[in-house]
């Protein structure tokens, strides 16, 4: 049956890639912007739109489930009931685009250019790789099995608007459904490979706590000549505070804050090398003199299997055009902290609002308002599901796929295996150079045919290895 049915979905994406990108094309020139309210009804206009493909494509059921937030999308086919669920997950909302004067084109005008990580041409839009050109993948993979009778069994979607916001809404609806997400696997591409000419599963991903400072000192902004050197200024407290989260190697400051970090073997910090990697090449892409980071850890690890603290946002006082000798009266900061396994997302938010409020000079006021996080998660490389997704690289791309854990976090992979018990499949496609929540983010239109065929692929191993 593999064999005949192959060629035939192969075909029907040959013959029907024109159309394929025009679709995405339509998704990635709406405004899906979760976290500013002003594009509340683009988002919803997305996921409707979404609603609107999978049931062309072929879904018995799709309904948009109402949330307190963005609405959730669920669609499933069933074949037989004898045979395993896979359930998709995906996300249709994107990164803000700001700042816009920053991208190369409009950020919802999808154009399609040649780099020389895609020679084949690259989608330069915002949400182009993350997420809605790999969630668009699997659309598209479900109408090719549909259209060719090479659906070889059950599968679910679940498409969110709230990732990228922290899915406060999934995980109510997630503990509400369980019988409506019953499935034996999860499929998940929100990640991505190595490259194009050695790719990779990601089993491993960081957990995350997002939150928001701020500094208040005098009641109203003053004059920096009358009160500057007698007043805590609150930026200068800011950025002296910040600094002092990490000590002269690099480690966070934060009480506690490793007393729960999984520790690897020597063994496991090898294997994360078998990977390729070249410096000179990492830096060079970056435009960066040198590597930075915790000492005693290569970059792979330090980007993998460590937890960071970074800030992502740090204003407060005059940044308009031209001079004003202020003071100011406040100062802000949005920190995360990215988190390794054993460590609890909650807790970390809590031991850092504690140090970060008892290192305050008694002359400003703190106040730390967590916005969301998550926990990290480690899927198993001897599961059926694995390998069959290996299995799936090897036919389409040739080579077998390495192990690779991901700096990035999908809180939503822990919360699978805590409420359905089930591991994900990590099956993304995308690149480190495809400038995912920057300026000028694409996708590969390449890595977006293959990993349409990839998936199929997956469903036919996964069903044959459960049988």
């Amino acid at each position: 049956m593999e064999n005949n049915t192959q060629p035939l979905y192969r075909n029907y994406i040959e013959e029907n890639k024109d159309r394929f990108l025009g679709e995405l094309f339509d998704l990635l020139r709406i405004p899906s912007v979760s976290a500013d309210s002003k594009f509340q009804g683009d988002v919803r206009r997305a996921a409707e739109y979404l609603c609107n493909r999978l049931s062309e494509a072929g879904a018995d059921r799709v309904e948009l489930f109402e949330t307190t937030g963005h609405p959730i999308v669920f669609a499933e086919k069933k074949v037989d009931p004898a045979l395993p669920t896979v359930l998709v997950y995906g996300h249709y909302d994107v990164q803000p685009a700001d700042p816009y004067e920053l991208w190369d084109s409009p950020p919802f005008e999808p154009v399609v250019k040649k780099t020389p990580e895609h020679p084949q041409g690259a989608i330069f839009a915002r949400g182009a790789c993350d997420d809605k050109g790999q969630v668009y993948m699997h659309v598209k993979a479900f109408e090719a099995m549909m259209r060719t009778q090479s659906l070889s069994c059950n599968v679910k979607f679940m498409i969110e608007g709230e990732e990228e916001v922290g899915s406060s809404n999934l995980e109510k609806f997630v503990r509400a459904n369980k019988d409506l997400l019953r499935a034996d696997v999860i499929l998940i591409s929100d990640t991505g490979i190595i490259s194009n000419q050695t790719p990779s599963i990601t089993v491993g991903l960081r957990g995350m706590s997002y939150l928001e400072v701020e500094v208040v000192g005098p009641n109203r902004d003053l004059h920096s000549g009358r009160y500057g050197g007698a007043v805590a200024n609150p930026i200068n407290v800011l950025c002296s505070m910040i600094a002092s989260l990490h000590d002269e190697k690099r480690h966070i400051t934060i009480p506690g804050f490793y007393d729960k970090v999984a520790t690897l073997s020597l063994e496991e910090r090898e294997a994360l090398h078998d990977a390729p990697y070249d410096e000179k090449e990492f830096t060079q892409d970056l435009g960066i003199a040198e590597v930075y980071g915790e000492e005693g850890y290569s970059t792979i690890e330090r980007v993998g299997i460590r937890p960071t603290l970074d800030v992502n946002g740090i204003w407060g006082g005059y940044i308009g055009e031209g001079a004003k000798t202020v003071l100011p009266s406040k100062a802000y900061a949005k920190i995360s902290m990215r988190l390794v396994p054993n460590q609890e997302s909650e807790e970390i938010t809590q031991l850092f609002t504690k140090h970060f409020k008892s290192i305050a000079p008694a002359g400003v006021k703190v106040t730390v308002k967590p916005h969301h996080g998550g926990e990290a998660a480690v899927v198993p490389t001897d599961s059926t599901e694995y390998r069959a997704a290996s299995a799936a690289f090897e036919e389409c791309w040739g080579k077998t796929p390495v192990p690779t854990r991901d700096g990035g976090s999908i809180p939503i992979v822990s919360l699978f295996q805590k409420e359905l018990g089930l591991d994900s499949v990590l099956l993304g496609f995308g690149l480190d150079s495809d400038n995912i929540h920057s300026p000028n983010e694409k996708y590969g239109v390449f890595n977006y045919f293959k990993g349409i065929e990839t998936i199929v692929a997956f469903y036919q191993h996964y069903t044959r290895m459960k049988q």
